[in-house]
């Protein structure tokens, strides 16, 4: 029996989506968005990251990103300085560690609900699968 690729996609979208609905709920209660609170991981990753370099970690466009930039900073959770000529340079601040931290604790919660339905050899398993799929491939 052949699989059906266009419901294994849809399939994987469904998972995607249900992530991103609970993840975005739960850091509500921080204060910061999924897109927020994944834009403060990327720059704790990536120190001294230029916002294209952000920008592509995160899955976004160059001015996406920059918009989501310029409001962490006036929200405080993100400093910006000159790097290498036109190049912006983005670090956290305290309260964006603080941020950071806080939702980290909440997503540990959503992400252990999340897999729950399945055991350790089964998300092992999907992670390497989806590593399979990912790794060595460019995002169009």
């Amino acid at each position: 029996m052949t699989t059906d690729l266009e419901v294994l996609g849809q399939t994987i979208k469904r998972a995607q989506y249900r992530n991103h609905r609970a993840m975005d709920a739960a850091l509500r209660e921080v204060g910061v968005s999924l897109v927020q609170w994944d834009a403060l991981r990327a720059i704790e990753r990536m120190p001294g990251a230029s916002g294209h370099d952000l920008a592509v970690a995160t899955f976004q466009s160059d001015q996406a990103f920059g918009t989501l930039a310029n409001r962490l900073v006036d929200r405080g959770l993100i400093t910006r300085s000159a790097g290498h000529g036109r190049r912006l340079e983005h670090a956290l601040t305290e309260p964006g560690r603080t941020a950071l931290a806080e939702g980290r604790r909440l997503a540990t919660g959503v992400l252990e609900d999340l897999f729950a339905p399945l055991g350790e050899a089964q998300r092992a398993q999907l992670l390497r699968v989806l590593r399979d799929l990912t790794e060595g491939h460019q995002v169009y």
